[in-house]
Parts: C-alpha cells; structure tokens; sequence
C-alpha cells in the first residue's frame, strides 16, 4: 500500500504518506507507542522489534502507518482471523498472540484489529480515519467478509455502579453519551456486535471492550 493525501495540523496543510511499516520503521514505531502510551504505562508493553518483525514478515499488508514530513506520525496493525477461532469469549493477549500475531491465518475471512495508535500532535487531524480507511481497502482488495476489533471504553468507569457495559455500549451507539473510543470508531463506520469482557488490564474501561465490525459492502451476508 502506498498513498498520499493532505491533512490540516493546526490549520497548516501537511503531506501525508499511509504506507507498509517495514522493519526499517522500527525505532519510530517504537517511538509512536512512546508517544501514545507514556510513563507510567509500562515499557515493556511497547511494541518491540521482535514483534514488528513477526509483523512485517506474516502479514506486511495488514501493517500500515502514516509519515508526515520524515516522521512516523501514526500506525495500525492487523492479522487474519478464521471465524472459528473468534467465536466465544477472547482477549486482546489470545486473540493477538500477545502482539506477536503467530496465530495469523492466511486463510482467514475476518481482518482483526490488532493496534491503532496517531501521536499527541496529530490527533484531531483525521489520521486515525485515514488508516482505518485504509483497513477497509484492504478488507476489500483481499475480498475479506470483515474487519473486526475490540475497541476500549474509557468512558465506562464513570457509570459502571449504575449501568452494566451493554447498556453503555447502547447509550453511546444511540448517542445519549459520548465516549473517546467508541464515538471515533462509530464515525468511522463501525458497528457494534458485542461486549469482551476482561478484554485488556483498563481501569477506565472496567477490563470491558466493544467488539466493533466493519463488513465488507462489495460481498453478500447474510442477516
């Protein structure tokens, strides 16, 4: 993959590249979960070499990022899924081969969302739609049935002692709360299909995900 588009940081138009991440990207990967997840988020949950390396060799068109101007400013990473391996309750570390993606199954139907991650300085610039989007055309070039992921609710934690996480999970769809996650990936056109529980360690979210869905409009399902 490789494309160009402009974004405005600050009202200044910036050039921007959405590109495969090789491994000659890996300091500034590891510098954009640097960026993302500060102190005291553990370093040692940053993305290693190792990892970027399993990556990049099993699945290169799943890793994407954004270079605005010499500088990784943003990445997403994905892996393919059978449906079989989905069904039931996951976590992030299960479902992700904790990062490492060594469960990535060339067969597979289902593009599963891995990690998304636009620095400080670029957020609100719509990079993080742009590598979505980017996901789609993947989804679609492959001819995949779907992209798929947990989203975190960060907003939860507030109202958890009266509202279960379905409940959340509605309010914010049908727009009666907002929530920093969850709104995005619903402006981005992914639906809820459901709710992970003890997803990831994520006290604001209550160790609850939302499973959202983007199905592929160019292939029939059925309902």
């Amino acid at each position: 993959m490789y494309k160009e588009l402009i974004v405005f940081a600050s009202g200044r138009p910036v050039k921007v590249v959405i590109r495969n991440y090789t491994l000659d990207d890996t300091d500034g990967m590891i510098a954009i979960q640097k960026a993302c997840f500060p102190p005291p988020f553990p370093s040692d949950l940053w993305w290693n070499e190792e990892q970027l390396r399993e990556h990049v060799t099993r699945f290169p068109e799943g890793a994407i990022c954004a270079e605005a101007d010499g500088q990784l400013i943003g990445s997403m990473t994905s892996l393919l899924l059978q449906d079989a391996s989905l069904s039931g309750s996951h976590s992030w570390e299960s479902i992700t081969d904790s990062g490492y993606i060594r469960n990535h199954d060339s067969f597979g139907d289902t593009l599963y969302v891995v990690d998304l991650g636009v620095i400080p300085n670029y957020r609100k610039t719509g990079i993080g739609k742009w590598l979505m989007q980017s996901l789609y055309e993947v989804v679609v070039h492959l001819k995949l049935k779907r992209l798929l992921g947990g989203g975190r609710m960060p907003g939860y934690h507030v109202v958890s002692a009266e509202k279960s996480a379905e409940q959340y999970l509605t309010d914010v769809a049908a727009g009666v709360r907002s929530d920093p996650v969850i709104s995005f990936l619903l402006r981005c056109g992914r639906l809820p299909v459901g709710i992970m529980e003890n997803y990831l360690e994520d006290e604001e979210s209550c160790h609850y995900a939302a499973l959202m869905e983007w199905r592929n409009p160019f292939m029939s399902h059925k309902s």
